[in-house]
């Protein structure tokens, strides 16, 4: 059985009809919203652009904050380099003496080895080998390497020169030999005075010569010890004694019967 549809009243269909355009508006709202809020392919690109200038702009400012290492300044690289010490009489004899100076080296060289490296030497820097420019340089080295091989060639001068290396100028200098109190050594050199003033023949002196030679040696081995062990103290009271020895040498070699004995003291 069917029931008849009944008519809507008037306000039933004003209610309907607010109703209904009200959720219009609504829907059309919203979906303009939605319009508004999808971006277009232009600020698309916009964005993009910024972000790529915003990570450029990070970068550098990362890359001009990181700390760089100071360039050198020009004084630094002009500055001149530390000056060697000055060279010894050793330096000019690098093959016969490759240590040096005692008590890394000997204190007696090779007396041959060092005087073939001597004639070598002096003939690399001859004066007439040199041109004009530097032939005053020349003289100078020629000299320099003439007096380093007078110095080491003997025990005396090359003792006293050892001495100064190592501070002690006082010897070399004329300093009083007899200050030490050996008062043995002093009596032992006059009464071989009064022997070498007394004597008539060469055949005395010669005797008188082999006996001093003994002496001189005997204090080359003592001082070979000293620098060797690096007893300056040692080395020094040695070379006061060689120093008499060498004057003797010196007068015996010089002898002539009737003749004043004179004793100076040779470096």
């Amino acid at each position: 059985m069917s029931h008849p549809l009944r008519p809507a009243s008037l306000d039933t269909l004003r209610y309907l009809r607010r109703a209904l355009s009200a959720d219009r508006a609504s829907t059309t709202s919203l979906s303009s919203a939605c319009r508004r809020q999808k971006p277009t392919p232009s600020a698309k690109a916009s964005i993009s652009t910024q972000r790529t200038l915003q990570d450029h702009a990070s970068t550098s400012t990362s890359t001009s904050t990181k700390p760089t290492s100071p360039s050198p300044s020009p004084a630094d690289e002009s500055s001149p380099p530390p000056r060697p010490p000055p060279p010894t009489h050793y330096s000019f004899f690098p093959q016969t003496l490759p240590a040096g100076p005692p008590p890394a080296g000997p204190f007696t060289p090779d007396a041959r080895a060092l005087r073939a490296e001597f004639l070598q030497a002096q003939a690399r820097a001859h004066p007439d080998r040199a041109v004009a420019a530097q032939r005053s340089a020349a003289h100078a080295l020629s000299a320099r390497i003439n007096e380093a091989y007078r110095t080491l060639a003997a025990p005396l001068p090359r003792a006293l020169y050892l001495l100064r290396l190592r501070g002690d100028a006082g010897l070399a200098d004329g300093e009083d030999l007899l200050s030490g109190g050996d008062d043995g050594l002093l009596m032992q050199v006059l009464e071989l005075r009064e022997r070498i003033e007394d004597a008539q023949e060469d055949a005395e002196v010669a005797r008188m010569r082999a006996e001093n030679e003994r002496r001189i040696e005997g204090c080359v081995r003592v001082l070979e010890r000293a620098f060797a062990d690096d007893d300056l103290e040692a080395a020094k009271r040695e070379a006061v004694r060689l120093r008499y020895w060498v004057n003797v040498e010196d007068v015996l070699r010089e002898w002539e019967k009737g003749k004043p004995v004179v004793m100076e003291h040779r470096d």
